[in-house]
């Protein structure tokens, strides 16, 4: 009887979730280090008075930042979406930060049930540095020609074999993503880059980064980035961008799971 009343009441909440990643191994739970999602748990576990364990839908890596995070969880215990919120944000440590709460049916999966993932990635390009940004911004201070960037990125639309720009260690079945927007803008001083896909490799968007600043800077021709998707080969492409300049800012999900489009508050600039 008590396994059928676990399934008879067990319930799956979806929370959207904010962090600084600065000073954790990425979201994963980790054996060293640690990862947003032990954070996440131990907070979860206190409220609900029992082992709490969350799937999201971006693996994030160490050093890089959400705004938009969604993760879900099953659990036995009843709390109001009020209380889960409050009760989650009061045992969390301050660079963590739920945003909403609420319950789903149990056929959505923060991972699986996800459409598209949508990242930005912040470039401070200026002769200063910023005291205010050097954990949300890569400072780089050679002049970036941003349209010249924006057009040559456009190849990348569509459906492709990313292994140019796939980490080493990457463990994905298949180094094929459908990218559906990229744009790279600036405003003032800052250099952004904003791309959607259904999803990403392991350090794809900080290496499509990296190669897009060796054509801004004038390092590479416009039509070099070309060579490096169809090459299929990492060693061809430019540096890896660190990481701290990375956001998770959305995911995207069907209209009938009601998921907030767009979970969080926006990246602060100081400017």
């Amino acid at each position: 009887m008590a396994t059928i009343d676990f399934w008879l009441f067990n319930m799956r909440i979806a929370l959207g979730i904010e962090y600084d990643g600065t000073a954790y191994n990425g979201w994963q739970r980790q054996r060293t280090g640690i990862g947003v999602q032990s954070r996440v748990e131990q907070a979860l576990s206190l409220i609900a008075n029992e082992a709490i364990e969350i799937c999201c839908a971006g693996r994030t890596d160490s050093g890089v930042h959400a705004t938009g995070q969604v993760a879900h969880f099953d659990t036995t215990s009843e709390r109001s979406d009020h209380g889960w919120l409050l009760g989650l944000n009061s045992n969390l440590p301050d660079d963590i930060n739920a945003t909403w709460v609420k319950p789903v049916d149990d056929s959505f999966h923060s991972r699986f049930s996800a459409t598209a993932r949508s990242y930005r990635y912040l470039i401070l390009n200026r002769l200063a540095r910023s005291a205010l940004n050097a954990h949300r911004a890569w400072w780089v201070h050679q002049s970036l020609d941003e349209q010249i960037m924006h057009a040559s990125a456009q190849v990348l639309l569509g459906r492709h074999n990313f292994s140019a720009f796939r980490a080493a260690g990457c463990q994905a079945s298949t180094p094929d993503r459908e990218v559906s927007s990229i744009a790279v803008k600036r405003q003032g001083d800052w250099v952004m880059l904003e791309i959607t896909a259904n999803a990403f490799l392991q350090h794809m968007v900080r290496n499509i980064m990296g190669s897009l600043l060796a054509i801004g800077c004038g390092d590479e021709s416009p039509d070099w980035l070309i060579s490096v998707l169809d090459s299929r080969d990492r060693r061809h492409g430019g540096i890896a961008a660190p990481p701290h300049g990375l956001t998770l800012v959305r995911v995207d999900y069907p209209a009938e799971f009601e998921i907030p489009a767009r979970a969080g508050a926006e990246v602060v600039i100081f400017l």
